[in-house]
């Protein structure tokens, strides 16, 4: 079982959780300071200035109420007591505001003070509006004066604690934020001071294991490819330098093959043709296995030459990989195994499909190999293989189509025995022919 720290991408993914986890938390206990500021900041904003503001106003209403009041009685003018029942409104209005939440519960006291001062008030007002100067100047002179002077001074006192009580709420709110602010970069400090190893012994495995896997790489396109780069554990580098040593396996093997492509046309040889069989054998995956070979190919070289020879093997082969390329599919197999024969692997279902489609391109060129003379004739005079002259036709193509399912157990051997015998009674044939063995 792999550790927990195993591999590079779990120690990049813890480094990246602690910074995110403390990162979180910081941004986290930072937002609900936040929070709690903005509500101490409303709170003062809505209540503790908002008080202050009120009580302010109500000092400066009754002070104006008491120059009223003073010049009322003594010029006994009627547009004064409308002046003074204007203040009085205006009186009623900060006293009900002041009654209004959320305003500071401190205020309860200074409420039921001022009711009492605006009952005495009513006294003095249904007075002076039956203008009874007599009776008004006794109640202002026994009961308002007083009652206001005392208001007065209450609400001296009161406005002195409530800016108190702002100037305590605004060193808390400083305080608060720079308390905020250190705890912020401290949790901060944490996740990356716990990240910075894990962080550190990532950049120096990087750092080795690429240093490692670049000797590998140079040594590789040296041609060592038996080269295994020395990296332990089972982190990606590790991984990578095991698909290194497997890399180079593969292309030892591809050498090889390389070495036994067919140096004409450059198809895979007989090797790739017989790995690729056995392969496909061993997966039980079904094939079909097409045999192509040209007909009287050797009495054409004798006539036109070996470089004449040659260009025919290669177009064929540019050929079968054009058809397989077009109706095949990327798993198919083009191979050469030398001379005028070669093999095509390909899916069951369309073996029949490519080898028709070869046959009908490789009629369609054929003739441009010839001569005037030659092609009009159709045919040329030349010796066999045993030395007797007679009348040749121009090349066919005959191909020999053999589905691996009609083996209960198919073999590379099997397979080419049938197509041995299936070509050779196509060569026969008149013109260019294919046969599917499916037989069992």
């Amino acid at each position: 079982m792999r550790s927990l720290f195993s591999t590079v991408t779990k120690k990049v993914v813890i480094g990246y959780l602690v910074v995110v986890i403390f990162s979180l938390l910081a941004v986290g206990f930072a937002l609900s300071r936040l929070h709690q500021q903005t509500l101490d900041t409303e709170h003062l904003v809505n209540v503790e200035f908002r008080t202050f503001e009120l009580v302010r106003d109500l000092q400066q209403n009754l002070l104006a109420q008491e120059n009223i009041e003073k010049q009322l009685l003594i010029l006994r003018d009627p547009a004064l007591s409308e002046l003074r029942l204007n203040r009085n409104n205006e009186f009623t209005r900060y006293a009900l505001a002041l009654n209004h939440p959320p305003l500071s519960e401190q205020t309860k006291p200074l409420i039921k003070f001022i009711e009492s001062y605006r009952k005495a008030d009513s006294q003095l007002s249904e007075a002076l509006f039956w203008e009874d100067w007599t009776q008004a100047q006794q109640i202002s002179t026994e009961i308002t004066v007083p009652l206001r002077i005392q208001l007065l001074s209450y609400l001296a006192d009161f406005r002195e604690r409530q800016q108190q009580n702002i100037n305590t709420g605004l060193a808390r709110l400083s305080q608060h934020t720079g308390e905020a602010f250190q705890m912020t970069v401290l949790l901060t400090l944490i996740g990356i001071l716990l990240s910075a190893p894990v962080s550190l012994t990532v950049i120096l495995s990087i750092h080795r294991s690429v240093k490692e896997l670049k000797k590998a790489t140079q040594r590789i396109s040296a041609g060592r490819f038996d080269h295994h780069p020395d990296l332990s554990g089972d982190d990606e580098f590790s991984q990578l330098a095991n698909d290194f040593a497997q890399m180079g396996q593969k292309l030892s093997e591809l050498e090889q093959l390389h070495l036994d492509a067919n140096p004409l046309t450059l198809l895979p040889g007989n090797l790739a043709i017989d790995r690729e069989i056995e392969m496909r054998i061993s997966n039980r995956e079904p094939f079909s296995h097409l045999y192509i070979d040209l007909d009287n190919f050797k009495v054409y070289s004798d006539r036109y030459g070996y470089k004449a020879g040659s260009d025919v093997l290669a177009m064929v082969g540019e050929l079968l990989k054009q058809v397989v390329g077009e109706f095949g599919c990327a798993q198919d197999l083009v191979g050469h195994i030398g001379g005028d024969d070669y093999v095509v692997l390909c899916g069951i279902d369309y073996g029949e499909v490519l080898a028709q489609k070869i046959i009908d391109g490789f009629t369609e060129i054929v003739p441009s190999f010839y001569s005037d003379e030659d092609r009009i004739a159709g045919s040329f005079s030349g010796e066999d293989r045993y030395g007797v002259k007679r009348i040749f036709p121009l090349m066919t193509i005959s191909i020999a189509v053999i589905s691996s399912d009609r083996y209960d157990y198919p073999s590379r051997l099997a397979i080419s025995q049938d197509c041995a015998r299936v070509k050779e009674y196509l060569k026969i044939q008149e013109g260019s022919n294919y046969m599917l063995e499916r037989r069992k």
